[in-house]
């Protein structure tokens, strides 16, 4: 079990409080230390219940650099694709923020807080 998991109530405050400016999608992945083994239905059911996950989730999918992973983590993480970042995530729980005009503004590794103020001053900021 990952000690980022109680993340998910944070994640789902910070989509519940920023309804009306931003989208949390999650994407589960098995790419550190195979910490999440479950299918997809089981995370879905798991985020539910233990942390009253209604964000959407993505199909448990590889989100670090290799031949399968997923193409929003190719664009997340290349700069020549998105702009300006190369990082890749640390763990699971990092974080991008994605402008609605479709621009990678942020990363933040699983050491911050979803509701941390780093984090919701950008939402602030980005919206007026």
């Amino acid at each position: 079990d990952c000690g980022y998991t109680a993340q998910l109530a944070a994640l789902q405050e910070l989509a519940d409080t920023y309804s009306d400016k931003l989208v949390v999608i999650g994407f589960p992945a098995n790419d550190f230390k195979e910490q999440e083994k479950s299918d997809n239905e089981t995370i879905a059911i798991f985020c539910q219940k233990n942390y009253g996950v209604t964000f959407p989730l993505a199909q448990k999918t590889q989100v670090v650099p290799g031949a399968n992973q997923h193409p929003v983590y190719q664009w997340l993480t290349q700069q020549p694709l998105n702009g300006w970042n190369n990082k890749v995530p640390e763990w699971n729980f990092s974080k991008y923020l994605v402008n609605p005009e479709g621009f990678l503004t942020h990363y933040f590794p699983p050491s911050v807080s979803p509701t941390d103020p780093m984090i919701t001053r950008q939402l602030v900021t980005n919206s007026q």
